[in-house]
């Protein structure tokens, strides 16, 4: 499957990577070629497979809700970078 530059550029920039134009070109290539390894799926024959969550049945593990102290709060947030009142302050980024 073929994947443009703008793609790969794009996914770059959504995980804030700074790739040269070398490194674009190696990815799509790379990616693509990903791709059509899995796209190799679609030819299995999968209608006799029951659908499954997990490779190996398990419950859930449960434990009872408790109350405990949390530590201090100050100790903790002297350890954030940028701070605004009891709160971390982190970079925005969704986009409007």
């Amino acid at each position: 499957m073929a994947i443009t530059r703008e793609e790969v550029l794009h996914v770059a920039r959504l995980a804030r990577l700074a790739l040269s134009e070398e490194e674009v070109d190696r990815l799509r290539d790379q990616i693509g070629n990903i791709l059509d390894y899995i796209r190799q799926l679609d030819t299995l024959d999968t209608r006799e497979v029951v659908p499954t969550s997990h490779a190996v049945e398990m419950g859930t593990p449960f434990r009872d809700d408790s109350v405990c102290p949390f530590g201090d709060k100050e100790a903790i947030l002297s350890n954030a970078p940028d701070r605004f009142e009891d709160f971390f302050r982190v970079p925005r980024i969704l986009e409007d």
